[in-house]
This record gives structure tokens, C-alpha cells and sequence, in this order.
């Protein structure tokens, strides 16, 4: 293991739950606004997840008031103060981009279940 392994080794958060895509989670983020800092709650689908070490990331999907709003978090970074799995979806894709098309009931996802 060469230097820049363990520098990224030791910068990788492993707070992070473990969640895939089709799941619906609320991303704490630190939002700052000129001196003062706040966290603003993002809770939506997970549409995307790009594996990796440092170069993680992942897509989330809500509606807000009609129109659909998608933010991508990079893993591992400091801006966000914790990810909170809500609940767990039943899907057979890896990217869920179809759900831009969808409105209304059809753009629901079965939830993970016993059967």
C-alpha cells in the first residue's frame, strides 16, 4: 500500500449505513450562510450509487412542490453530517432514471418485504 492509499484510507468515513439503490434516506447537510451554519434535511430515493474509494458517490430524488429536485453527495466528504436510511426499496436496476418520467403513484417503489 503506497502513501496515497493510506492518506485516502484515513480520510474515508465508515459512519455511513449501508444502503443501495431504491432506498429512501434523509442526507443531514451543513449548509453555511455567510457566518452562521445550519443543517438543511434532504430526504429522498437514492437513484444512483457510484462505488469507488474517495470518488464515491450518490444521487438522491424528492419532489418538491411539484418538481423534481436531484442533489449527488459524494461519500465521503465533510459537508454532509450524517445519511439515515428510512426505508428500504425493492428494485431490479442499478440506476433508477426512469423515475424522471414517472409521476404520481406509479412512481412509487415496493417496499422490501418478507416474501
Amino acid at each position: 500500500m503506497n502513501a496515497l492509499d493510506r492518506l485516502e484510507q484515513m480520510n474515508m468515513r465508515h459512519d455511513t449505513p449501508a444502503f443501495r439503490t431504491g432506498d429512501t434516506v434523509k442526507v443531514h447537510i451543513r449548509i453555511v450562510e455567510g457566518d452562521k451554519e445550519r443543517i438543511q434535511v434532504f430526504q429522498g430515493v437514492v437513484v444512483r450509487r457510484r462505488r469507488g474509494t474517495m470518488g464515491a458517490s450518490f444521487t438522491v430524488r424528492k419532489i418538491s412542490h411539484g418538481v423534481g429536485v436531484e442533489k449527488t453527495f459524494v461519500l465521503h466528504s465533510p459537508r454532509y453530517e450524517k445519511v439515515e436510511l428510512v426505508t428500504e426499496g425493492r428494485v431490479r436496476r442499478s440506476r433508477l432514471f426512469y423515475l424522471r418520467k414517472l409521476r404520481g403513484k406509479s412512481a412509487r417503489i415496493k417496499e422490501k418485504g418478507f416474501n
